[in-house]
């Protein structure tokens, strides 16, 4: 008999939700524009909140400017503030761009951000001319994924141009980590494709080692790119869910305001969408949607790729088989996981996120195949999680760092994957996507797995 979906209990304030906030995740976005330095229109603690979980992260340096609302503001409204900060964050950072995203504050005081804008430019001429982008991301209707998607779409409708048809194709990854990028970079120009990344977080969020700081770190989605946009051939968009989380999207239909609707509604531009491609089937299709798009097949470097996962499943799928898994972390990813948990024979036994879309529960079913139902949580909170893992004991974690507290009560292994990994260097390292991605994450849960087991073996051994 299937489970109910748990929902969250009725806090008058939530304990240890399983999300961030929406401006964090349109930040996030913004930062993968060249040249762009991100605004939070709202309190000064907003931006200290995002700056210190990108850092901690990304281990870079993150500048977000904040209109740092004050009481006064709160009352009369943040316009001032926000022409000040547009005019300081523009004389000293030289941006070719700026992101604003809204916060709970701005948003239900009700300020008209495309009118604060519009009297800017006219009384700061010389600004005129730096492209700026606004972003509605309240966080009482969505989470940080949430916010990144709509940024997504507001760089789309507000930056980009339209251009001579090409036969560039638009990807549009999602909050994937910088590797995760630079892997899809890398398929693209094997296969002799030309691709626009929208955003492009492969340098912006994890540059090299630098000699003198840099306000605006190097790469991006560049300008020009974003003005010949509209010529694309189509456009490729991961995730189910996306960004029909937020308020304004709750509605049955799917992908309504998703960025890939954006481009379909501006520029008539064909596309497809697909969830994550986490393991050899997602990856699969993947390859089979490019193949459509470009006429290019799979090259043998991945046919190799793909090939060694194959070995790797085979040589440690006793290990991982039947072995009782949590997982959790945003929507999409989430639902990636659980097709690739299922592939390698892990069962899935919780399945959380802090999303509150109406589509979780179904894009799960196609991915399920288990001798028993799951326990999935929408609008999850970490301490609802961790009561039903005392009740189901399972055998592993995977999620990011916010749930070691967990792992560390039931002393279980956490294998750290997605956004934000605080407790660990390399985070925005994890590769996730594609065979490589995949065949890392596979040796990881297994090497896990055994060394939770030799550690708590009564006899020391050295041979599996």
């Amino acid at each position: 008999m299937t489970k109910p979906l748990i929902e969250t209990k009725a806090f008058t304030a939530t304990r240890n939700a399983c999300k961030l906030c929406a401006p964090l995740g349109a930040s996030m976005a913004f930062k993968g524009i060249q040249g762009c330095v991100p605004i939070i229109h709202g309190s000064q603690g907003c931006s200290t909140y995002v700056r210190r979980y990108l850092i901690s992260h990304f281990k870079e340096p993150v500048d977000i400017a904040s209109s740092n609302f004050s009481e006064e503001s709160t009352i009369f409204g943040g316009g001032p503030n926000l022409k000040k900060t547009l005019e300081n964050v523009g004389n000293q950072y030289k941006p070719v761009s700026i992101g604003i995203s809204t916060t709970c504050l701005s948003e239900t005081i009700g300020d008209d951000v495309p009118h604060i804008l519009k009297e800017f430019r006219n009384e700061i001429p010389e600004l005129a001319s730096v492209g700026i982008a606004h972003a509605a991301t309240p966080s009482y209707c969505g989470t940080h994924v949430d916010g990144f998607h709509q940024a997504v779409v507001s760089i789309i409708n507000q930056l980009a141009g339209t251009a001579e048809k090409n036969e560039k194709i638009v990807l549009l990854p999602g909050l994937l980590s910088p590797a995760d990028y630079r892997y899809l970079k890398e398929i693209f120009d094997d296969l002799g494709i030309e691709a626009t990344f929208v955003p492009d977080l492969s340098e912006t969020l994890d540059n090299p080692h630098w000699d003198e700081y840099k306000r605006i770190p190097d790469g991006g989605t560049t300008p020009e790119e974003l003005m010949q946009l509209g010529g694309a051939k189509c456009y490729l968009q991961f995730g189910e869910v996306l960004n029909s989380g937020m308020v304004a999207n709750a509605v049955k239909k799917k992908n309504i305001n998703t960025p890939g609707a954006a481009l379909e509604n501006k520029f008539g531009m064909p596309g497809a969408t697909i969830g994550l491609p986490f393991g050899i089937n997602a990856t699969d299709r993947m390859f089979e949607i490019i193949e459509k798009m470009t006429g290019k097949t799979i090259s043998e470097k991945y046919e190799k790729e793909r090939g060694r996962l194959v070995d790797a499943y085979t040589d440690g799928h006793k290990y991982v088989f039947g072995k009782r898994a949590v997982i959790y972390g945003e929507e999409d990813f989430v639902i990636g996981l659980t097709e690739f948990l299922t592939e390698i024979g892990v069962e899935p036994v919780i399945i959380a996120s802090g999303g509150e879309s109406n589509h979780f529960r179904d894009a799960l079913k196609s991915r399920i195949h288990s001798k028993h139902d799951p326990h999935i949580m929408k609008g999850a909170d970490f301490e609802d999680i961790a009561e039903v893992c005392r009740q189901v004991k399972p055998d592993i974690m995977i999620g990011h760092s916010k749930g070691y507290y967990i792992a560390r009560e039931l002393e279980i292994p956490l294998i750290r994957v997605g956004f934000p990994i605080h407790d660990r260097l390399g985070g925005q390292r994890v590769l996730h996507v594609g065979y490589e991605g995949a065949h890392r994450l596979f040796e990881n849960i297994a090497n896990a797995l055994i060394e939770y087991k030799q550690e708590h073996s009564p006899v020391g051994y050295k041979y599996m």
